[in-house]
């Protein structure tokens, strides 16, 4: 009986130990908007990798969830998930509708209308921030609002790397066909 309860107790303490760190590395999302269109449709249900900025630094094109620092209707802090435009240094530009990083146009095949609507005067990001978009610019709360800004790369959750679903979309997210 004492060895039941024991292996018993070992079982319990080691998925708890498990879950605990998957959900440390891991965290599942929700996506309830439709700023990521035609990329991320509301109701996907994405995993969000926290560990590619524990070791690393963002990229160019990675899709990202962050902490906003705005508030929901019932109080509670809203985490945005958006595209990746402009690292620290960067100087991003929006004139006749297409968006510039340092100079160079960006070919962004993904993005919903193939546009970005009005112009932005150029803007260096600042060091420690990042820069991002949705893909679905006219319907996109993003770092070309000042409620949001620049985004602190200490805001960020994790990159997103999958969808989970529908489960006729499971697949990867941030591969290198959906990054400019």
């Amino acid at each position: 009986m004492r060895k039941t309860i024991f292996e018993f107790a070992k079982t319990i303490i080691i998925a708890f130990i498990i879950a605990l760190v998957i959900t440390t590395f891991i965290k599942p999302t929700l996506v309830k908007g439709y700023s990521m269109y035609p990329t991320i449709e509301p109701y996907n249900y994405l995993i969000v990798n926290r560990i590619p900025y524990i070791t690393g630094e963002p990229s160019h094109g990675d899709i990202v969830v962050f902490k906003a620092h705005i508030y929901s209707d019932t109080g509670e802090e809203k985490d945005l998930i958006k595209r990746i435009i402009g690292l620290e240094g960067d100087v991003i530009e929006i004139k006749d509708s297409i968006v510039y990083r340092n100079g160079e146009a960006l070919e962004e095949d993904y993005i919903y209308g193939g546009v970005t609507p009005g112009d932005m005067a150029p803007l260096i990001v600042d060091e420690g921030y990042i820069f991002v978009m949705g893909d679905n610019r006219p319907n996109s709360l993003d770092s070309r609002d000042p409620s949001i800004g620049e985004v602190a790369v200490a805001d960020i959750l994790g990159r997103v790397d999958l969808r989970l679903f529908p489960f006729d979309q499971i697949g990867l997210i941030n591969s290198d066909k959906n990054k400019e």
